[in-house]
């Protein structure tokens, strides 16, 4: 068990009680158990229990959501580089669940890094609609939409702001909020010391004044009868139950619909706390800064897509540097005052008259949306995994998608019999 601050202690034994609080000592000495969440855009639960070589156990959360063992490598395995899962903790899939999202929604995660809940509300609206992701701190959006993109995401808008800042872009044109809030991070105390260090009764009421700041900006960005859902992963009251109560004394617009909280005593997996709210219909809807993107069209991206793709090519967005955008059904109509790191799936760029596609396409479609693949196992897999080049059918020209498993995990080009590698670096395994 990790060394726990006396205060922390003393806190939970008046919070739980003396039989629970036994409890709990005794769930914080056994060691936490790691979980992952089928990706259900791109496969099933059974489709995916079918194809993994190690065990899986589920967690009873979800039926996507399993258990695995620590010695798997998840991270380097082609599961995993095909964007088949995402390893989340079970407790921390359960907010999401609440949210009542639907396909064709427009939804706001507020404070979305790394994106475990982001690309669980995406599944959840079978990426249709319009889905911010947002993230204050550049190098984590730059990791959610990383994670995004890995997961074959095309209905979000990644943005990098402050919750006021969005809001005021914005306004109310949110169906659902989820305020997935930093904070304290108690019921992490299991899995992360640097929570344990870091914890004081100071930095308890640190982040609870954070908290209200970013309700505030939620209650500014929900629709008229729209959901916010509010999370942590602690146990203070402060950062709970009072962070609600606080909250709706300040807004009586919005009503408490359920609360529930989460222990690693009594519940599968850490610590989390979540409530959903509702707010009357009243008010102005915003809805109107949202409308369909017109989209354009170049002749580099047609000629490529034609090649590569069974489908008539999409209607693209430009940018001023060459890339190129599939955007999502929905875009705020100003862009002026949006700090936009990624819209929908970077497509690729031109330059020099061709279009070069990201590897982020290759992820976001299903392996017979292209005119070419190459199906990759055993050691060709792991060589191409590691950005080697591999053989290809003969009569292969041009770009084709490697696949694992009958999923795409990126693009290489067929040059005589031979398939160049087009993986980024960064997403190489070793």
């Amino acid at each position: 068990m990790p060394n726990l601050p006396e205060a922390y202690l003393a806190r939970m034994k008046t919070q739980l009680g003396e039989s629970e609080f036994a409890a709990y000592l005794t769930a914080m000495q056994e060691t936490p158990k790691r979980a992952l969440r089928v990706n259900s855009i791109k496969t099933t639960p059974e489709a995916f229990a079918a194809l993994a070589d190690f065990l899986l156990t589920p967690t009873g959360v979800l039926p996507e959501s399993y258990f695995f063992e620590d010695d798997v490598a998840i991270g380097k395995h082609p599961l995993h580089a095909a964007g088949l899962c995402y390893v989340q903790e079970p407790a921390a899939q359960v907010p999401a669940t609440l949210t009542g999202v639907q396909p064709g929604m427009t939804v706001l995660d507020l404070c979305a890094a790394p994106g475990g809940k982001t690309t669980q509300l995406a599944a959840m609206m079978q990426n249709s609609g319009l889905l911010v992701a947002n993230e204050p701190v550049k190098s984590r959006a730059e990791v959610l939409a990383g994670n995004l993109e890995r997961l074959g995401i095309t209905n979000a808008l990644v943005t990098c702001m402050r919750p006021d800042a969005l809001a005021s872009a914005l306004g109310a044109c949110f169906d659902v909020v989820l305020v997935d809030a930093p904070c304290s991070g108690e019921g992490m105390f299991r899995k992360d010391e640097t929570a344990v260090r870091e914890w004081s009764p100071e930095h308890v009421l640190s982040c609870a004044a954070r908290q209200w700041q970013i309700l505030e900006s939620a209650a500014l960005l929900l629709k008229p009868e729209g959901r916010l859902v509010y999370s942590t992963c602690t146990f203070s009251p402060e950062e709970n139950e009072g962070a609600m109560e606080s909250f709706l004394r300040a807004h009586p617009d919005f009503s408490l619909l359920e609360s529930r909280r989460l222990y690693p005593h009594s519940s599968v997996g850490e610590g989390q706390f979540m409530a959903v709210l509702h707010r009357a219909g009243e008010g102005k809807d915003n809805s109107a800064v949202l409308a369909e993107p017109k989209g354009e069209t170049n002749p580099a991206f047609e000629a490529f897509w034609q090649d590569t793709f069974v489908t008539e090519p999409p209607r693209i967005l430009l940018l001023p540097d060459g890339r190129a955008l599939l955007p999502p059904a929905r875009m705020p109509r100003n862009l002026k005052g949006l700090h936009i790191v990624r819209a929908g799936v970077l497509a690729g760029e031109t330059k020099n008259g061709r279009f070069t596609p990201d590897h982020a396409l290759a992820l976001a479609y299903p392996e017979g949306a292209f005119r070419r693949n190459v199906p990759l196992s055993d050691g060709e897999l792991i060589r191409f995994l590691a950005g080697e080049t591999v053989s290809c059918p003969p009569e292969f020209s041009g770009w084709c998608a490697a696949t694992a498993f009958g999923f795409p995990i990126g693009w290489g080009k067929a040059v005589d019999g031979v398939l160049k590698n087009h993986i980024p670096k960064g997403l190489r395994i070793r």
